[in-house]
């Protein structure tokens, strides 16, 4: 008796290969777009790309050399360590609006870090030659990618005091802020779009904080 053959499993092609052009809508939804002139901006929007990546798909993976500057345009990442080195971590939420990475390039080092989708996610990206191109020739991206870095660093030295509380409460208050903020995740607004299965569900289909200057007392308060 024969035994048919199985169909081979369809494996989804890379994600650089799966990238394409941005539309304009996309386009608009890139903070930083809006401080370059027009020659810098021309050029960018040549060199943009955009991919749907989906979970199990990696954006960013533990040992590969850093060669894009990415940012979330829809959906939901985290970052995380290597799991099978043990216990898996998730260091934090990437929300719409957040743009990530430049450090290691600028150090144009490799990841230390996986990012990966929880879902569906739209991500943009620009490769290391534009970056420093840009670097080299807009004030204002500088300052731009000033800031990141300094808010990030602020937000990474409160994470390490707060995770030293033994107080739960503002564990979870200061999670939530993290991804509410309004420097690094400016797509977010005060409703993030989330499920039960990504962290936590206050509100069907998402977590609405109600008073999200409350909230950032709380965890300056705690700090």
């Amino acid at each position: 008796m024969s035994i048919p053959a199985t169909e081979p499993i369809a494996r989804p092609a890379p994600l650089r290969q799966r990238a394409r052009a941005p539309t304009g809508r996309e386009l608009e939804m890139i903070p930083w777009l809006a401080l370059l002139d027009g020659a810098q901006r021309a050029r960018v929007s040549g060199a943009l790309q955009v991919v749907e990546a989906n979970p199990g798909d990696f954006v960013c993976k533990i040992g590969r050399q850093a060669n894009y500057w990415f940012g979330v345009l829809d959906g939901l990442l985290k970052m995380s360590n290597d799991s099978s080195l043990g216990f898996a971590i998730t260091f934090t939420g990437v929300p719409p609006g957040a743009w990530f990475g430049e450090g290691t390039l600028l150090k144009r080092e490799v990841y230390r870090y996986n990012i990966e989708p929880l879902r569906k996610s739209v991500v943009a990206g620009i490769d290391i030659d534009t970056f420093d191109w840009l670097l080299e020739r807009s004030i204002p991206f500088n300052r731009y990618v000033m800031n990141q870095l300094n808010e990030r660093l602020s937000q990474f030295i409160a994470a390490r005091e707060i995770d030293r509380l033994n107080d739960p409460d503002t564990r979870v208050a200061r999670s939530l802020a993290a991804l509410f903020h309004p420097v690094l995740y400016p797509g977010v607004g005060s409703l993030l779009r989330i499920t039960q299965q990504e962290l936590i569900a206050i509100e069907y289909g998402g977590v609405r904080v109600l008073d999200l200057d409350q909230l950032r007392r709380h965890v300056h308060r705690a700090a």
